[in-house]
């Protein structure tokens, strides 16, 4: 066990050092060509690489490569306030915008049904880029006709938070959010050019307008290495 560690961070550092050493843009060597380098199986090596992508520091593209990327910024937000990608990135003066998109209306799950009641509901799928990079993948479900095809057209770029607080009808209250971390299963994969499995953070959202009616039904997937957050805790 103690020779495994040894290697593992040998492994680690050699590695480390290899992506320190390159320019953003370029284009590691293969994975077999990295395995036989270092002298571990591509098991262990995919490991590896999953810390450094974790950290934002390499984006693995399926069937094209390993490229080196070093985030130049991370967004950091604690979780008490419910802000969007939108409003976090403008504090900080970071530059994010939309990339491909998608709105449809479609029937609703027996879930949505029940939290949004209706029968029919709008699906906005979008993903947030960030220095020419995807770093977020967002679907929101509401409940049809709650937003306006002139406000989807005029309005939208890509947060339904944002487009929601600036009509303030409903007023919203709160949001129930779970955190977890999760595998990326193929379509969020593909969205954010990182391979199927890959670490991400998921928050999956309700979202609540005063009088307790649910307005939105959310789940975000976030690159961990584009993203800080965090939560104040009080003692007692």
């Amino acid at each position: 066990m103690a020779r495994h560690t040894q290697l593992s961070e040998q492994l680690h550092q050699e590695l480390g050092a290899l992506i320190q050493g390159a320019e953003p843009g370029d284009r590691l060597p293969s994975e077999p060509k990295l395995a036989e380098r270092f002298g571990v199986s591509r098991a262990t090596l995919r490991e590896a690489m999953r810390t450094f992508e974790t950290q934002g520091m390499i984006q693995r593209q399926q069937g094209v490569g390993t490229f080196v990327t070093r985030p130049l910024s991370v967004m950091e937000a604690g979780l008490e306030v419910l802000e969007s990608i939108e409003t976090l990135a403008r504090r900080f003066e970071l530059p994010v915008q939309m990339g491909d998109y998608s709105l449809r209306t479609r029937a609703a799950s027996g879930k949505e049904t029940a939290a949004l009641s209706s029968d029919q509901v709008l699906e906005v799928i979008r993903v947030i880029e960030s220095e020419g990079r995807p770093v977020a993948y967002l679907i929101d479900v509401l409940a049809d006709g709650r937003l306006s095809q002139r406000e989807l057209d005029m309005e939208f770029t890509g947060s339904v938070l944002d487009l929601l607080l600036r009509r303030g009808n409903p007023p919203l209250a709160s949001s129930d959010t779970e955190i977890h971390a999760v595998a990326a299963e193929p379509s969020v994969a593909n969205a954010l050019h990182i391979q199927r499995g890959d670490g991400l953070l998921h928050f999956r959202a309700t979202l609540y307008a005063e009088d307790g009616e649910v307005v939105d039904l959310s789940q975000s997937y976030f690159l961990p290495g584009y993203f800080n957050f965090r939560v104040v805790r009080r003692v007692g």
